[in-house]
């Protein structure tokens, strides 16, 4: 098989995509078995009805809805232990995260507590998870991290605040509910992070380590959709088409990562969020240039990325430059600072922010390594830019 990569990927996951999907969540959930299902979710969502709206869909099933609606952003452990404590008072059958990623990855958390006891940190890895979990549904609202299509749980700990990425075959999502509807209520600044997250897991699972012939088939048609779809939005919010678009790429850039992992981009991304409280899309999207660029010495890279260019329609001299150039301009279209310095991050903070980078499970996947010296010269190239 010269010139191919042998890969394993099982993805046992049924997908359900269209306007008005939301409203079959609860014969979905019932399709599953469930007859007390655990709702996760934030007060945002609450706020815009579409909660409301799904354990409407529940009722028709005759199915009790206990609902946790008080998930934050970048979730912790503890925001995991007070959902734990609200599935086991409910004595629930089942999941459903409906949100943006931190309440899908809330919700993963959960059942792994609920069915396997423990703490987070005791799954801090692939495979930890000994015994079955309970059927989850997930319905994204945002079109960003597909973690709707991913078996990974992204939890902080709350004391350290490191993002333990917790992965288990057993915590993928037995079903996907895309409704391309529930995205319309988003903010500008929501769409414009989220879509760079996106474009940010293709470019990203496109070249680390682990690809493979699946991956690629993931990650370009992610890149092909996003490309098409985010510049428009952030100037046509109410386009329908591209909003499906979008989320069509999430969902497919998570596919992708559950292929074949992220790379230095993340790695250098999450202790910005993580010390300095910059949104993760923005974050990843900040560093997401010069890791292009660093990676694309590597000449089997640089063909990943030529042939990623040429996949969106790029023509002349096509490759990383183009790639990265290409992120930079949505950065400024979204009107978000293209640098950690105009976020507050000073050249001090660099290496503490190399140090947590290193520890970053993503950066092995990296297909370039890189020690400390090459991690700061990295955020020291994000920090120069203007």
């Amino acid at each position: 098989m010269d010139g191919l990569t042998s890969f394993d990927v099982a993805l046992p996951m049924r997908m359900v995509f269209g306007e008005g999907a939301v409203d079959h969540v609860g014969a979905l959930a019932a399709s599953l078995g469930i007859r007390r299902a655990l709702v996760v979710t934030d007060p945002g969502i609450v706020a815009a009805g579409h909660a409301e709206r799904l354990v409407a869909s529940l009722r028709d099933e005759d199915m009790a809805a206990i609902t946790f609606d008080q998930v934050r952003e970048n979730p912790t452990t503890s925001d995991v232990d007070a959902c734990l404590e609200v599935a086991r008072e409910g004595h629930v059958d089942g999941v459903i995260g409906i949100g943006g990623g931190s309440s899908l990855d809330t919700a993963k958390g959960t059942n792994f507590l609920l069915t396997n006891g423990g703490r987070m940190q005791d799954y801090w890895g692939i495979g930890k998870a000994a015994g079955p979990m309970l059927p989850m549904v997930a319905v994204p609202t945002t079109a960003g991290t597909g973690s709707e299509c991913q078996s990974f749980a992204l939890i902080a700990d709350a004391e350290t605040h490191r993002k333990m990425a917790c992965g288990d075959s057993k915590a993928l999502p037995r079903i996907a509910v895309l409704d391309p509807a529930l995205t319309m209520t988003q903010p500008r600044p929501v769409t414009a992070c989220t879509g760079l997250d996106t474009l940010a897991h293709a470019l990203e699972s496109a070249v680390t380590t682990r690809r493979n012939e699946l991956s690629r088939l993931y990650s370009h048609e992610a890149l092909r959709l996003a490309m098409q779809a985010l510049p428009v939005l952030l100037t046509e919010p109410d386009d329908r088409v591209m909003r499906g678009r979008m989320q069509l790429a999430a969902a497919f850039g998570g596919m992708a990562i559950e292929c074949s992992m992220l790379g230095a981009a993340h790695a250098t991304a999450n202790p910005l969020t993580s010390g300095h409280g910059i949104v993760h899309g923005h974050a990843v999207a900040m560093m997401l240039p010069h890791v292009i660029r660093y990676n694309a010495i590597d000449p089997d890279a640089a063909a990943q990325y030529e042939a990623l260019a040429i996949s969106v329609g790029y023509t002349g001299t096509v490759g990383a430059d183009m790639l990265a150039a290409s992120i930079e301009r949505l950065i400024g279209q979204a009107g978000l600072a293209r640098s950690p310095r105009m976020m507050g991050v000073c050249d001090e903070h660099v290496p503490a922010l190399a140090a947590s980078a290193l520890e970053q499970w993503t950066l092995r996947f990296n297909p370039r390594e890189a020690a400390s010296t090459e991690i700061e010269r990295l955020y020291h190239a994000a920090m120069a830019a203007m």
